[in-house]
């Protein structure tokens, strides 16, 4: 499990840097203001969580069921959290309507705060 954690963080640190790079090159031509002003949190909640996904799989505070439950509350958080906002902002550029996504990014959000809160709840309970 904690290869697993740790492989998807390195993933998702990988990809930020990739998308923080082509949204400071390519995108800034392309895309207003504001739309990459939504890519870049996109990218940077990314990154936040390639870090936390490293702690998570490296820490022993808590126990590999806690850490499979923070795993995926993650994974789906930043799928939901991230891509959706890299679809969302760079719908003008693509032609694609990504509207129907707008209602995900707050449900990735929910989920990555979770996964937050319930690293808290472990490590807090945890028995010494």
């Amino acid at each position: 499990m904690d290869k697993k954690i740790i492989l998807t963080a390195l993933v998702f640190g990988l990809v930020s840097i990739v998308l923080g790079a082509f949204g400071a090159h390519a995108l800034k031509k392309v895309l207003n203001t504001d739309q990459l002003t939504s890519f870049e949190v996109g990218v940077r909640y990314m990154m936040y969580h390639a870090l936390f996904l490293l702690f998570i799989g490296t820490t022993q505070l808590i126990m590999p069921e806690q850490k499979n439950i923070v795993y995926y509350l993650t994974l789906f958080g930043v799928l939901f959290f991230s891509v959706s906002i890299f679809l969302l902002s760079t719908s003008a550029v693509t032609g694609m309507n990504f509207k129907f996504l707008g209602p995900i990014t707050p449900v990735g959000g929910l989920l990555l705060i979770a996964a937050w809160g319930v690293t808290f709840y472990y490590i807090i309970t945890k028995k010494v």
